[in-house]
């Protein structure tokens, strides 16, 4: 019988999990390592990963999950609530600023401050060195009420990281700064 995948996994995770420890046993290879799963990748024949990789995936999954949560709680679309997190990770930013950041045009940049703006999540103010520019502020309610939400999530993933020797922290570490790379190595240098 195979294993169950626990509560909450979804999509291809769960199915490669329930699939992969019936043939891997749940246990690591030899050499202590982590045994591949099968997984269907979508284009082209299926693929072994390790259990690690899926999780990853369903980390992103979760994590656009979430974001469309908060946004919504913060009644703003996807593409709003991501310059929201810049506004609320930089501070105040220029309009000319936030359509680089978004890679959005200076046109669409307005529109989605004035949407922000129309709901109270920001307001334009004079910028302090450029008689001519403005900055866009984030509204203090509103950057407490989308920390309210994301604050228990960043300390509880540190928190996850207690359970851990620090060697195996230094590993953890390492594979993670590893995938940063895979990642960043993905993206056109301007952006990574």
């Amino acid at each position: 019988m195979g294993a169950v995948a626990p509560e909450g996994t979804t999509g291809a995770v769960a199915a490669a999990r329930s699939e992969g420890a019936e043939d891997a046993g749940g246990s690591a290879g030899a050499g202590g390592a982590l045994p591949l799963v099968e997984v269907d990748i979508g284009a082209g024949p299926a693929g072994r990963v390790r259990e690690a990789s899926l999780l990853l995936r369903e980390i992103l999954d979760l994590t656009v999950d979430l974001e469309a949560d908060v946004g919504s709680e913060l009644d703003v679309n996807r593409r709003d609530f991501e310059a929201m997190q810049h506004l609320v990770m930089s501070g105040p930013l220029s309009p000319t600023e936030i359509a680089r950041r978004l890679d959005v045009s200076t046109a669409a940049a307005t529109l989605i401050v004035d949407r922000l703006s129309a709901v109270g999540h920001v307001t334009r103010q004079p910028h302090p060195s450029d008689r001519r520019g403005v900055l866009v502020v984030p509204n203090p309610a509103s950057v407490d009420r989308a920390m309210a939400r994301i604050l228990p999530l960043i300390s509880g993933v540190d928190r996850v990281l207690d359970d851990f020797t620090g060697e195996e922290q230094g590993v953890i570490t390492n594979y993670l700064a590893g995938v940063v790379g895979v990642y960043r190595a993905q993206l056109p240098p301007q952006i990574g």
